[in-house]
């Protein structure tokens, strides 16, 4: 029976040179993205996102990232989560998306802030019914005696908006990470992966890379 330390996988599928990157990494992300689709990555939108406390200690989750464009990356979550907690106490963040399958991932780090009323009502209202019941039905994060408790939660809900549909609750809503960093890397043979590493400058428009070791 293999162990952890056994696990090995060869990286060959394809390369990362600089002659090939697009001058925008958000073009350059849209481009791998596109390429993930084609790919039939399961999940390509999902993504881990990392943030610290108070006492500086991080904690990391899996979001579905919705939007990925000049203005930055974008999900909905419960403000009152401990990823909410957290972000009002430190608003940055790590973003990671790995990609087995083209044998890539992308880490992007940057400031957080909320998205406006206006966005998180209009992503809201075009979620499944069932998906917004339940930005009710769970207090995201805090502890539940029984998994019953929150079935009748939801039950109770399906029977009071039987007839319409809720608005968004004041808890729920959307968050922007606007990039400062974003790192593309490609699995290479032998551990010698090509990583590229985008700076943005301080006018805040225009980016730089540099090539990292593995």
């Amino acid at each position: 029976m293999k162990t952890l330390a056994d696990l090995r996988k060869e990286y060959r599928l394809a390369t990362l040179v600089e002659s090939h990157l697009h001058v925008d990494p958000i073009v350059q992300f849209e481009q791998w993205f596109s390429e993930a689709l084609q790919a039939d990555v399961q999940e390509p939108s999902a993504a881990s996102v990392s943030t610290v406390n108070a006492l500086g200690r991080p904690s990391s989750r899996i979001v579905l990232v919705k939007g990925a464009d000049a203005k930055g990356f974008s999900w909905f979550t419960n403000y009152e989560s401990r990823k909410g907690k957290e972000l009002d106490i430190n608003p940055y963040a790590a973003l990671l998306f790995f990609w087995p399958e083209i044998e890539r991932q992308v880490r992007i780090e940057g400031r957080v802030e909320k998205m406006s009323a206006a966005e998180s009502d209009a992503y809201f209202q075009s979620r499944p019914f069932n998906s917004r019941l339940g930005a009710y039905a769970s207090e995201q994060s805090q502890p539940i005696e029984d998994r019953a408790i929150l079935e009748s939660r939801f039950a109770q809900l399906q029977i009071e908006y039987a007839d319409h549909s809720p608005s968004r609750p004041p808890h729920w809503g959307g968050y922007r990470l606007l990039p400062d960093t974003i790192e593309f890397w490609q699995g290479r043979p032998s551990r010698l992966h090509d990583r590229i590493l985008y700076n943005r400058h301080s006018d805040n428009q225009s980016w730089e890379h540099i090539r990292l070791q593995p």
